[in-house]
């Protein structure tokens, strides 16, 4: 008998991601880990969001349930209005390759595909058909339409990268998230591949969701949401690298001082 789709959200498809009372656990020895604890926000279409916190404030845990990467322990997310919390893993597969891209702090490309071949690969193994104009298109906008039979290995790490964007870009997703895209590069790199990013916002209407430990990077964003424990605790409407920088460091300290008054 055939499964029925995914869930639509009932509060409509006017928002790009919507995290409902998002909750989850992990078990480790004799105690269980809140990596997230009741996590609620709802993103708009064209928006670009950076998320910040402390080491262990469950960033990543945030970005990989929002992705369908996991699954929460409870609370549901809605991508695009479809609930990515629902349906089997089939049908979310193919979600998320229509619908949704990535772009990763160590680039994650295939080392014997050419700058084309790791570009256009979503599209092949979404089945889609492959329009190389539009690839090759989409790689002269991140800069690399000279280099389309390079191997990774002849790339710089930011060219690295762009590739990585070109990739996420090419299949028209609603929504990309990024996992420290500027992590492993260095301050020019780091800059034009920002650069880019906003350009998938501003000009081309994606969504984008960025965690990053930089106060540069987050400046970037619209807003930045800022999480403590699994928790959000603050959110900062067009940040600065200043603003962003005082808000980290007055949130770790009173991180680092609970966990001493709790004997963490």
């Amino acid at each position: 008998m055939s499964q029925p789709p995914p869930a639509v959200d009932p509060l409509g498809s006017g928002h790009a991601l919507r995290l409902d009372a998002v909750t989850k656990h992990y078990a480790s020895p004799g105690s269980l880990v809140r990596a997230l604890d009741g996590v609620s926000l709802a993103l708009d279409h064209g928006s670009f969001t950076a998320v910040m916190g402390p080491s262990g404030s469950g960033k990543s845990t945030l970005l990989q349930c929002a992705a369908g990467l996991d699954s929460p322990s409870s609370g549901r997310v809605f991508v695009d209005g479809v609930e990515m919390s629902d349906g089997t893993e089939t049908q979310l597969t193919t979600f998320r390759r229509g619908r949704i891209g990535f772009v990763f702090q160590h680039f994650n490309l295939l080392p014997t595909l050419t700058v084309l071949q790791n570009t256009t690969l979503p599209l092949r193994l979404a089945g889609k058909r492959v329009n190389r104009a539009q690839a090759v298109e989409t790689l002269e906008r991140v800069g690399l339409g000279g280099r389309l039979d390079h191997l990774p290995s002849q790339l710089s790490g930011g060219q690295q990268q762009r590739v990585a964007i070109a990739r996420a870009l090419v299949a028209g997703p609603r929504v990309v998230f990024a996992d420290e895209p500027t992590g492993a590069l260095d301050t020019r790199s780091a800059r034009e591949v920002l650069a880019l990013l906003q350009e998938a916002v501003r000009i081309d209407g994606r969504t984008l969701v960025m965690v990053t430990h930089d106060p540069v990077a987050a400046a970037h964003a619209d807003q930045v949401l800022f999480l403590a424990d699994g928790r959000l605790v603050g959110r900062l409407d067009r940040p600065t690298a200043a603003t962003v920088a005082d808000t980290m460091t007055r949130l770790t300290d009173e991180v680092g001082d609970r966990r001493v008054t709790e004997g963490v």
